[in-house]
């Protein structure tokens, strides 16, 4: 079984990971911190192997590794295979020889991981099909961040018209000598739960603010629990 496919610097510092069976975060990033002490300088062999499982690698960019933890009775041979098309995709997402790129770009990278391996194994998908699925998601998620953008332009102009018609009845109220009216449901109700989604209010926004070395917890996704790997 696969147990995480995952982005790293030479040093180990996990960019993007996906785990396959229940495991902390702690315990990945543990991982991938010895894997690059387990290298043997000058090997020309793309696999580690421990007592307990196995690394199967691949430099991508100039100080970046693509790198499955398997365990060791799984077929190497696929492994092999299954890690190429990662680093492919991870190409075709984002630039790899940029490790902040890696980072803003972690959601669509993480999908991919999930197109090209389930519960721990590698799914029937290429290249060409992969890329298929990425530009629908992405054409998709373009649809839905306009419909939000317009949700808000929506709720701003709203936010308006009932502050001019206060501002209205204030008026009014004060040329006839009449207590001044409530506030009432500006600023409140549908406004704010709007004014609140988005691409601000949703998962997006923390990839942009944060450092490479700060953002691991992001890029660390981890399935529900599952049965032991095989």
């Amino acid at each position: 079984v696969i147990l995480a496919s995952s982005i790293c610097t030479k040093t180990g510092t996990a960019l993007v990971s996906r785990q396959f069976v229940e495991m902390p975060r702690t315990r990945i990033e543990g991982l991938l911190a010895s894997f690059p002490k387990l290298m043997v300088p000058g090997q020309q062999h793309t696999t580690i192997e421990t007592e307990t499982i196995r690394y199967v690698y691949q430099p991508i960019g100039e100080d970046m590794y693509a790198v499955l933890i398997t365990s060791r009775q799984n077929n190497i041979v696929q492994d092999m295979d299954t890690l190429h098309l990662i680093a492919r995709a991870v190409a075709d997402i984002c630039d790899v020889n940029d490790q902040q790129g890696v980072i803003l770009r972690g959601f669509d990278i993480l999908t991919a991981f999930e197109e090209i391996i389930s519960q721990g194994s590698r799914d029937k998908i290429d290249l060409a099909k992969l890329r298929t699925i990425m530009e629908m998601e992405s054409h998709e998620e373009k649809i839905q961040d306009i419909i939000d953008r317009n949700k808000e332009r929506e709720a701003k102009q709203e936010l308006k018209r009932k502050a001019k018609m206060f501002e209205e009845q204030r008026r009014l109220a004060t040329k006839h000598g009449l207590a001044e009216p409530s506030l009432g449901g500006i600023g409140s109700g549908s406004v704010g739960s709007i004014l609140g989604g988005g691409r601000m209010g949703g998962s997006y926004e923390p990839l942009l603010s944060r450092e490479p070395e700060t953002i691991r917890s992001f890029a660390s996704a981890s399935p529900a629990p599952m049965s032991s790997p095989s």
